[in-house]
């Protein structure tokens, strides 16, 4: 039987960081979910870092590949990904106890949904460089976030997944999922939380 959710989580060089995210998945109060660690070729030791959680959650899978980016990396995730819904945890951020219980709350009450997103509590710096006009900040309240993402796995393989580009690749998957006429919701329950307080936490950098 397939699980509700598929948790996709890319990770280059992240380790102590990601402990924490996975941590925070460990804790879920909803236990209908799997998880795709992508280690994108780590110099860090990430996978020796995780193993005793990897052992704690059996839920919770690990693959290495050569490094190639954050969204080929998503992608390879996403084709392992065998739940209903296909959701993503940036490795150094978390989520709070109940997120995947309260999606699955939402997605129930309108079984209609195809792609749900929002509900973040930003940590840190809230601005981020336009993607129109890198020159300029603009607040996060105006940017999708693509760790709040929760697109129906069909949904997902029909968009095609993330494409290789150089900067905003979750806002540029969002605007094709708004052309394709998906039905996208937001939430405004804050149950993702994005850290941006760390000296690499830019929004073109690899998470």
């Amino acid at each position: 039987m397939r699980p509700r959710f598929s948790i996709v989580i890319a990770v280059y060089n992240r380790a102590p960081l990601l402990r924490r995210a996975l941590a925070s998945l460990i804790a879920q109060t909803e236990p209908d979910w799997e998880a795709w660690v992508v280690d994108d070729g780590s110099t860090d030791g990430t996978v020796a870092t995780i193993h005793d959680q990897l052992h704690r959650a059996p839920a919770i899978r690990c693959i290495r590949r050569t490094h190639g980016g954050e969204a080929r990396a998503k992608n390879e995730g996403i084709a392992l990904c065998r739940g209903e819904f296909i959701t993503f945890l940036d490795s150094d951020d978390e989520y709070e106890p109940d997120h995947l219980q309260s999606r699955r709350r939402i997605l129930e009450q309108d079984p209609g949904i195809e792609f749900l997103h929002g509900g973040v509590r930003i940590v840190g710096d809230p601005c981020v460089p336009d993607r129109n006009d890198t020159s300029r900040q603009i607040h996060l309240s105006e940017c999708v976030i693509g760790g709040t993402f929760f697109i129906r796995r069909d949904a997902m393989h029909a968009l095609g997944g993330f494409r290789e580009i150089a900067f905003a690749c979750d806002a540029e998957l969002f605007d094709r999922a708004v052309a394709a006429g998906l039905s996208i919701v937001r939430t405004t329950h804050e149950s993702y939380v994005y850290h941006r307080e760390h000296a690499d936490s830019i929004t073109h950098d690899f998470r």
